[in-house]
């Protein structure tokens, strides 16, 4: 638990460190970089009039002092501010617009605003967090006005900051050295106007907030008994029952009162999602508290503020992680971050208080040792079923057919509870993280005023209940047969592909798995020669190069010329002059060149993964590895 809240606030020190550089890095580099050249402008300014001046042989003395101190009064650098009546030939002179002193002048004011924004926009990052913590009624209002402030300011930031870097890559240059490279202020500006058109576009682009739960509607004539006894639970609760409830596989229940989606249905109001196979595991008394809990919640107006947080939150993580992969949109992406993780802080003490005073509901409506062994199964069984399908995963082999997981699990599961594993399992099962939304287990049981001994869980887990409420719903073992299969084939299919990148492949059955998934692809040059890339490298054919193997390569950089375009194989060895390379010609691919590049990436990582896991020492053999 130290080490995970040690993690989270060297999390947050960083985030915070990186927001700070993209606030400020570019435009405290820009106005560093614009005081000092208005400064030695105005030395440079004013020994060049004083030069003339001393030099001037019609000038009286009285005049050659008065100049002087006119022109001392007034530095170069003050001229686009001098806009007094007496002070209008000389601003025209020196400020006309476009020119080198009027650039400067407001780039140095556009560096001093665009700090003054970002430390605003710190600022009320850190006040709209605290009124997050201070005050629960305040925090949706707080994050509303946060989202939009921060969405909309950091697009702001990115014009700006990329405004300046455009400006950077001619004036650095050109004030130092007296030139400037076209490539650079070419790239500074195709980079800056691809971060401006993303951040606006995805600024005002509708991001989507789906929320589909995977499961299927149990109709009240299929569940009766137990519709009538959410419904006294919710009477008792006194607040009013779940307008549907959803049965599925996942190893939780909740509630919510957000729009969602099931099997292509939308739902709307008050939604209860159960689960069928953890309500196997609990008995009645046991799955009322857990019910009773989830009530509480609707009862509480949890599930209300969630339900008109909930997708605001969802929009402003996407828009968030895109500021991060739009390149000079990056500048955004932190403070953003920051934010959202002080926001989650809040959140998640909230949360916390919540779970306890579910909890007590709970304990209040059925029994104190109800909600707490109901509690261990939960833990007990989500921890088993995930260390069972880790195994799974980690086979090196295909699964065939069916893998009947649930079964296993449940098979599995009393035998486990009594294994000298379990206990160890169970003390970091519920070890939380600070952005968790459920306490501990240590710290429920505390609440409710039950305390169970860890050498009595194995018992709880192990002890079969007399009636389960899954055994009221008719069409359970229906719905879990469709959602297991489902489950399962997905499971298969992405194991496979786990197996594609971890495969060398060493056999023809391997081999048959990678070319599912890595074929061979195949692309035209000039004057009918190719080059393919498979699994094993690259395979050109002009002038009788031979395949390189991806064990081979080191680096990959594509070369652009007008003459015919070249990728530089970096090897892994030494030559003459340093690392050795090799050119492959690539003349004619026209095209065809961002697909060459993303299928030469592409597979050469696949290679790199596939090394990876091989050095990695094998798994341990255990007993929840077989099908």
């Amino acid at each position: 638990m130290a080490i995970a809240r040690t993690t989270v606030h060297r999390d947050l020190l960083r985030v915070f460190v990186l927001t700070l550089v993209s606030l400020f890095a570019i435009p405290a580099a820009t106005l560093a970089f614009t005081e000092y050249a208005l400064r030695s402008q105005d030395a440079d300014f004013l020994q060049s009039v004083e030069k003339r001046i001393a030099a001037n042989t019609r000038m009286s003395a009285e005049d050659k002092a008065g100049t002087l101190e006119f022109y001392r009064g007034h530095p170069l650098s003050k001229a686009c501010d001098a806009t007094a009546p007496e002070d209008r030939d000389f601003h025209d002179k020196v400020c006309s617009p476009y020119a080198m002193q009027w650039q400067f002048h407001w780039a140095d004011r556009a560096a001093i605003w665009t700090i003054g924004l970002g430390a605003a926009l710190l600022a009320a990052a850190l006040v709209l967090g605290a009124l997050a913590f201070a005050n629960r009624g305040l925090r949706y209002a707080s994050f509303v006005a946060g989202w939009r402030l921060m969405t909309v300011s950091s697009a702001v930031e990115v014009v700006l900051q990329s405004a300046m870097l455009v400006w950077l890559s001619f004036w650095l240059t050109a004030f130092f050295w007296h030139s400037y490279y076209i490539k650079l202020i070419a790239l500074a500006g195709i980079a800056a106007g691809a971060a401006v058109f993303y951040a606006i576009y995805t600024l005002f682009k509708k991001l989507p907030s789906g929320n589909e739960i995977e499961g299927e509607l149990i109709a009240q004539a299929d569940a009766p008994r137990l519709w009538e006894r959410i419904r006294q639970l919710a009477g008792r609760v006194k607040t009013a029952p779940p307008d549907q409830i959803v049965a599925g596989i996942d190893t939780n229940f909740f509630v919510t009162e957000a729009p969602c989606e099931v099997r292509g249905q939308a739902l709307h109001g008050r939604t209860l999602f159960v689960s069928i196979p953890l309500l196997r595991v609990l008995d009645q008394t046991e799955a009322d508290a857990v019910l009773a809990h989830e009530l509480a919640h609707l009862g509480g107006g949890d599930t209300r503020s969630s339900a008109a947080l909930g997708p605001k939150l969802l929009q402003f993580d996407q828009y968030t992680w895109k500021m991060r992969g739009g390149g000079l949109t990056i500048v955004a992406h932190y403070l953003l971050r920051l934010y959202r993780m002080i926001f989650a802080f809040a959140l998640a003490r909230d949360s916390r208080e919540r779970e306890y005073k579910a909890d007590r509901v709970a304990a209040g409506l059925t029994a104190p040792h109800a909600i707490v062994q109901s509690l261990i199964k939960i833990s007990a069984y989500a921890s088993y079923r995930n260390d069972v399908e880790r195994q799974l995963f980690a086979q090196n082999r295909e699964h065939d057919g069916a893998l009947g997981i649930a079964g296993f699990v449940a098979d599995g599961l009393p035998p486990y509870a009594r294994s000298a594993a379990f206990i160890e399992a169970m003390k970091t099962a519920d070890v939380p993280h600070p952005y968790d939304t459920h306490p501990p287990l240590l710290e429920r049981m505390r609440n409710v005023g039950h305390h169970v001994a860890e050498s009595g869980y194995g018992a709880i887990v192990a002890t079969a209940p007399q009636a389960s409420w899954a055994d009221e719903i008719e069409t359970a073992r229906a719905i879990e047969g469709r959602l297991w299969s489902d489950y399962e084939q997905r499971f298969v299919q992405n194991h496979e592909l786990s197996l594609a990148y971890r495969y060398e492949p060493a056999t023809e059955e391997e081999r048959a798995v990678v070319l599912r998934h890595f074929p061979p692809v195949g692309f035209a040059l000039k004057n009918g020669n190719r080059i393919d890339v498979s699994y094993a490298g690259l395979h050109p054919s002009a002038d009788g190069s031979s395949t390189i193997a991806w064990d081979e390569v080191k680096g990959l950089a594509y070369k652009d010329s007008s003459f015919g375009d070249t990728l530089v194989v970096t090897h892994h060895d030494k030559g003459m002059l340093g690392a050795r390379t090799t050119k492959v010609k690539l003349a004619g691919l026209g095209k065809q060149k961002e697909n060459f590049k993303a299928a030469a990436g592409h597979y050469w990582q696949r290679h790199q993964i596939m090394r990876a896991q091989q050095r990695q020492p094998p798994a341990a053999p255990d007993d929840a590895s077989s099908d």
